[in-house]
Parts: structure tokens; C-alpha cells; sequence
């Protein structure tokens, strides 16, 4: 009888080494459809599948695409060999995150024990000015710009920057040198950086000696000296920066210990030049601050002026009534008397204490009142004439009725009340 085929141990291994070869069959065809599109030589393309053989062998396309592993050995060949290809053009073609092809690359050197050497700028710099179209002038565009990489290596401005930076301020300068007009989103959109990075090239360009030099120096000379790399002269200068601080620092304690000294010695002064209160005000002027002090000043002085004015008035109030009850008082003892022709009436005086027996007149009203305001400093109707003997007049100043009333004919009832 026939006996059924056994599936043992050697059909595993064929069944796995059928799976590798298909592994790496399908890896040479897509790299060679991506060298095609970079236009790399058929030597860069094996050499690319070699790299891929040995990641196949060590296993380290396990969990990751096999798009990416082929565009890392892509992108370690043309470092290798020293091609004009970025992995930002890698990351266009399969439309791939840069920083996902940037970390299976440093993992595939890693492991593979390859040494990726630094990209020299100056590989980028023809390609970049062919994108930018200078036109017949590109040849002479692209030596400048080379000329000007070269002096920032000189300079230590390549050292762990990218390429693309130092090739876009390169052109952009050369640009300008021989008269053409590119702005700074022109080149941007080339080389592929952001504009704070090109500008951050430029100034670290404009730091060194050479940026100095008119076009025709630096065309025909060369300088010898070398520049500080641009990260060793920001460390200088924030160390001096710090320096600077801590002196400013110093001097402005020295100079506030001054100024309190001086303000100590102005209040002491000032404390000794004012007047002093006593009694039982001395408590309360020790707790007040002086900006109080002069709130409180100002409003008691407003308060003071307030009150002489109210006081001002109602004595003169006071004193054009009594005026008018004492002229009254005066009319009225003089019905009972005698009336002078003048108009001034006097009475009898009382005997005096000794029995003299002698008639003295009425003392004047304004040796009894003194001064009195006049009614049109009051701004009342002149209506009432002062009686006094010193100043007879030729005419009556007042006329009295039949029954010892004022006359107030002609004036109305508003000054009545007044």
C-alpha cells in the first residue's frame, strides 16, 4: 500500500525558505523601482539589496514595513556613497513621516556596525541652484555658493547642522552677489528648512570675519584664521551675560543701601522740622502717615473756612435784628417822651445813685453795637437809617405813624420776610 507523505521537520524548512526567497525577491523589485525614481547607478542598487539581504538574516524587519526597511538601505547607500539624495526625498516618494524613515535608518546602522559619514553641503549646492533657475549664470551662482560652504566649514558652522541649512544660506547669498533677486520663501521651498533655521545660518554667517569682506575680497582673498564654532560663542557670551548680571546685581544693592542710608537721614530731618503736638493729639499724629496727615490738614482747613463763612453770616444776622428790636424799643419809649425837630428821640435818665438829680440823653446805638453791617453789604433793601445825634439830618430819616409804627410804605412783602 501507498503510504500518505509525513509532514515532518524538512517541510517547515522548505515552506521557510521559500517565504525568505519571496521576502527578497519582492524587496529587489522595490528598490529597484525607488533607485529608478532617484536615479541611482545599478552599482548603488546592489549594494542597496546587499544591505537588504543582511537585515532579512538578522531578522529586523519583524514589526516594521517593508517600504521603510528598503528606504533606509536606500538612503545607507547614498550616504555611503556619497550621493546628492535626502531622506526628506525618500519620505516624498513614499509619502512617509521623515522622522519614521530617520529612526529604521539610525537602527539599521546600529545594527549592521555601518559608520553613515557626514553629508558634505557642498553635494547639494548644484542641485539646488539648478532648482532655483539662475539661468546661464547657474555655474557661476553654484562655485560661489561653494566657495561660501567651504568658508563656513572653515568656521565650524557644518558641525551638527543639517546640510539643507547651510546650502540655502549659501545661495541665497550668492544670489544676492551676482544679482539676482530670491527671497527667503523662494529658497525655503527649495531646500526644504524652516526660516528660522536659514536665518539663524545667516547670522551666524554675519558673526565671522569673512562676512566683512566687499565681494571682490572675498573673491580674491582667503582668510586663514578660523572662527569659534557658533555654539562655543553663545556659551561665552551667556557666561559673560551672567557675569554682567551679578556685577549689575552688586552695584544696584550698594547703590539701594545708599538710597535707604539717604532716606533714613531725610525722615530724621524732616521728623525733628516738624511741629509737635501735645496732649492728648501726640497719640493720635505718632499712628497717622504723613499722606494722611495732609488729607487730614487740607479737610480740617476746608472745614475751618466753612465754618468761619456760616459764623460770618449769622452774626450779621444777629446783628441787623437786634438792630431792629432796639430801634423798635427806642421808637417806643420815644411816643411816651419828647421828639426832637431833628428826629433823634431822647428820655429822662434815671437819677443817679448820689440824687444829682441830672438828665442825661440816650446813649447812642452805635456806641452800644458798635460797627454794624450795612444792609446792602446783607443785599436787603436800604429801609432802616441808623439815629444817632452826631449826624443830625435836615429831614426826618423815618416817619412814624399816629400809633409809634415804622412806616413800610413801598416795600413789597418779600423784603418784609428778608
Amino acid at each position: 500500500p501507498v503510504k500518505a507523505p509525513l509532514l515532518g521537520s524538512g517541510f517547515h524548512t522548505g515552506v521557510g525558505k521559500e517565504s525568505r526567497a519571496q521576502t527578497l525577491q519582492n524587496g529587489k523589485r522595490q528598490i529597484q523601482q525607488l533607485g529608478s525614481q532617484l536615479q541611482l547607478n545599478q552599482h548603488c542598487l546592489d549594494t542597496a539589496f546587499n544591505f537588504f539581504k543582511l537585515v532579512v538574516s538578522k531578522h529586523l524587519t519583524r514589526g516594521r514595513r517593508t517600504e521603510h526597511v528598503i528606504a533606509a538601505c536606500l538612503y545607507l547607500v547614498c550616504r555611503t556613497e556619497g550621493t546628492p539624495h535626502m531622506l526628506l526625498d525618500l519620505s516624498d516618494l513614499l509619502q512617509v513621516n521623515v522622522y519614521i524613515l530617520g529612526k529604521t535608518f539610525l537602527l539599521l546602522a546600529r545594527e549592521l556596525c555601518i559608520n553613515a559619514p557626514a553629508i558634505d553641503p557642498c553635494l547639494y549646492i548644484p542641485r539646488f541652484a539648478h532648482m532655483l533657475e539662475f539661468g546661464d549664470k547657474n555655474h557661476e551662482v553654484s562655485m560661489t555658493a561653494l566657495r561660501l560652504v567651504q568658508r563656513m566649514k572653515r568656521d565650524w558652522m557644518h558641525t551638527g547642522r543639517r546640510p539643507s541649512g547651510l546650502c540655502g544660506a549659501a545661495l541665497l547669498v550668492a544670489a544676492r552677489m551676482h544679482k539676482f533677486r530670491r527671497s527667503v520663501k523662494d529658497v525655503i521651498s527649495v531646500v526644504k528648512v524652516c526660516q528660522t533655521t536659514l536665518r539663524k545660518r545667516l547670522t551666524e554667517f554675519e558673526d565671522t570675519p569673512t562676512s566683512q569682506l566687499t565681494i571682490d575680497e572675498f573673491m580674491r582673498v582667503d582668510l586663514e584664521q578660523e572662527c569659534d564654532p557658533p555654539s562655543f560663542t553663545a556659551g561665552q557670551q551667556k557666561v559673560k551675560m551672567l557675569q554682567l548680571e551679578q556685577e549689575l546685581a552688586r552695584k544696584l544693592d550698594e547703590v539701594e543701601g545708599e538710597i535707604s542710608c539717604y532716606k533714613e537721614e531725610i525722615e530724621t530731618e524732616l521728623e525733628k522740622s516738624r511741629p509737635k503736638l501735645r496732649g492728648i493729639y501726640a497719640v493720635y499724629a505718632k499712628e497717622l502717615d504723613p499722606e494722611v496727615e495732609e488729607v487730614l490738614s487740607s479737610t480740617s482747613d476746608m472745614e475751618e473756612r466753612e465754618r468761619e463763612g456760616e459764623n460770618a453770616d449769622l452774626q450779621a444776622a444777629t446783628q441787623h435784628l437786634t438792630q431792629d428790636f432796639l430801634c423798635q424799643v427806642i421808637q417806643e419809649e420815644g411816643v411816651q417822651g419828647k421828639t426832637t425837630p431833628e428826629g433823634v428821640y431822647s428820655q429822662e435818665a434815671a437819677p443817679e445813685k448820689e440824687g444829682t438829680g441830672v438828665h442825661s440823653q440816650v446813649t447812642p446805638l452805635s456806641s452800644i453795637l458798635g460797627k454794624l453791617p450795612s444792609t446792602a453789604s446783607l443785599g436787603l433793601q436800604e429801609t432802616f437809617k441808623t439815629f444817632d445825634k452826631s449826624e443830625p439830618s435836615e429831614e426826618p430819616t423815618e416817619k412814624l405813624s399816629e400809633t409809634g409804627e415804622l412806616d413800610l410804605e413801598g416795600i413789597d412783602d418779600q423784603e418784609i420776610d428778608k
